[in-house]
């Protein structure tokens, strides 16, 4: 494990400590998936897949991923729609300053990741119960050489409860893979360092996907960490990386220049 997934997985792991008390009376909503292990897990990352050794393959057993299904009319249309707002919702923040101005906060910022999400936590309240594209819950960053922040999407969330036909209306699941963090077991005090290693026991990364497990060991079990989730980046030419599952910011560097509207400011 290299010393910035150690400080990522930390940060999570203090983030979620946090957020027991918060989502414990919606633990029994999870997704029919929360609990079982990956092998039964539909849409999954499986080796081999389109989607496998992505930026999110590391969280395999915890990552629970629609899966893609037959397209409906007006699918596409609506997807096309969804993808102009989300540029149109990005134009007034290349500059990531203006971002922060406008309230949204980078989650987890002296921690070192692929992608920085900008939340805004109005937006993500509003879409627990009203889908708006030209309000995204969380702009994409990515970190450029400067120390500055490079835009490259946006996130839609929905809550934790919601049903996948509820999400399917908001974006398709003929296009998009929406997801959720699932299978999370905190660490009992005193076992922190299992979070990380080849032999992990705990967290986004532990051996540990089940309740029972995590009983077992002492932990502290959330079925789901956040609610759905989806990545839009609209400046990207391959169809399939717009509303690519991958959070590896390296794997959007093809994005088409020619449609930012402007770089960041210095």
């Amino acid at each position: 494990m290299t010393r910035v997934s150690r400080k990522f997985l930390l940060g999570m792991a203090a983030l979620v400590c946090l957020a027991v008390g918060l989502r414990a009376g919606a633990q029994e909503n999870a997704p029919p998936s929360a609990g079982s292990s990956q092998d039964s897990m539909p849409g999954m990352n499986m080796p081999g897949s389109d989607t496998a050794g992505g930026g999110m393959a590391h969280m395999a057993g915890h990552m629970y991923l629609t899966t893609l299904r037959p397209a409906e009319p007006g699918d596409q249309a609506k997807a096309d729609a969804i993808v102009a707002a989300a540029k149109a919702a990005m134009a007034p923040y290349q500059d990531y300053r203006k971002a922060l101005a406008d309230g949204y906060r980078i989650f987890m910022p002296d921690i070192p990741q692929p992608q920085y999400h900008f939340t805004k936590a109005e937006y993500g309240w509003e879409a627990r119960t009203h889908f708006d594209p030209s309000k995204p819950t969380s702009l994409l960053y990515k970190k450029t050489a400067d120390g500055g922040y490079q835009l490259i999407g946006v996130m839609y969330t929905d809550r934790v409860a919601a049903s996948e036909d509820e999400i399917n209306e908001r974006i398709p699941l003929s296009i998009a893979r929406w997801h959720q963090h699932v299978n999370f077991c905190m660490a009992p005090p005193g076992h922190r360092a299992e979070y990380f290693g080849p032999n992990a026991k705990f967290g986004l990364m532990g051996s540990i996907t089940t309740k029972q497990g995590c009983d077992e060991a002492g932990g502290t079990f959330l079925p789901h960490v956040f609610g759905w989730m989806v990545h839009v980046y609209p400046y990207e030419t391959d169809a399939k990386k717009v509303w690519s599952t991958d959070d590896d910011a390296e794997g959007h560097d093809n994005m088409d220049r020619s449609a930012m509207p402007g770089m960041k400011v210095e």
